[in-house]
């Protein structure tokens, strides 16, 4: 497999020229995360390990478990913690995570109500949505092939303890399905940003934050604008790739 090695804020990342490659997602969904301290991240449907990665540096004294289905990406992830000297720190699972609450499987590997907080970028396209590619990589990681909504949500509430966080990036033609699932597994959104190409378009995406046996109420943050009406970054955009991991 022929690989490139980029870099992005403070990190260096080896990922398939051709096959699945990060996005800004992995940025936005990164920057969602603001807990002030956190001990153990576990990031559902890895790839190539931006994220987790991303948040290993931020939380300096966290244990980092990235959990993934392709071989290919496992075998990524693990260079990449290697490269950015983070093998004492992340730890790569590759396993089904529709599996985790196995008791014979990997559910041993990673105990149910372990995790402080539980990140993920999912497929978010249904399998008949739109054109499927004819790459198995960037096809799994973007359509529910092998992932489904209800078993992520299943997944991020079995490691999740008590009042633990469950943060995600996602469609928003699909809140409404994604929060009565959310709520039927025990959960409640607690937080909101939409983000938008620029301020005069619908909303392509949404950050979401749930919590493990929350209250009700939700908050909606103020949007977020990738680029300005001329075409270039925002400065919100620009910082957030250009930054340190602080």
């Amino acid at each position: 497999m022929e690989t490139t090695l980029d870099s992005i804020r403070d990190i260096q990342i080896h990922q398939s020229r051709n096959g699945y490659r990060f996005s800004i997602d992995a940025l936005l969904l990164y920057s969602f995360v603001n807990l002030p301290t956190v001990k153990r991240i576990a990031d559902l449907g890895s790839g190539s390990g931006i994220v987790g990665i991303l948040l290993a540096k931020k939380y300096s004294q966290s244990q980092v478990i990235l959990l993934e289905l392709q071989e290919t990406l496992v075998n990524l992830a693990v260079k990449n913690v290697k490269q950015n000297r983070l093998e004492e720190r992340v730890t790569v699972v590759g396993c089904d995570i529709r599996k985790l609450g196995d008791r014979d499987t990997e559910g041993q590997i990673l105990p149910g109500s372990s995790v402080d907080l539980v990140v993920s970028n999912p497929p978010f396209r249904r399998p008949k949505a739109g054109l499927i590619s004819p790459e198995e990589e960037k096809a799994i990681a973007r359509h529910e092939i092998k992932l489904g909504l209800p078993e992520l949500i299943s997944a991020a509430r079995f490691l999740l303890r008590a009042k633990g966080r469950f943060v995600l990036i996602y469609h928003p033609s699909r809140l409404s399905e994604l929060a009565e699932t959310v709520k039927g597994k025990g959960m409640e959104i607690k937080r909101l940003r939409f983000v938008h190409s620029h301020a005069a378009s619908e909303a392509k995406m949404v950050l979401v934050e749930a919590v493990k046996d929350g209250r009700r109420g939700i908050k909606v943050e103020k949007p977020m604008y990738i680029y300005h009406a001329n075409g270039g970054y925002t400065e919100e955009v620009r910082e957030l790739c250009s930054g340190t991991s602080k």
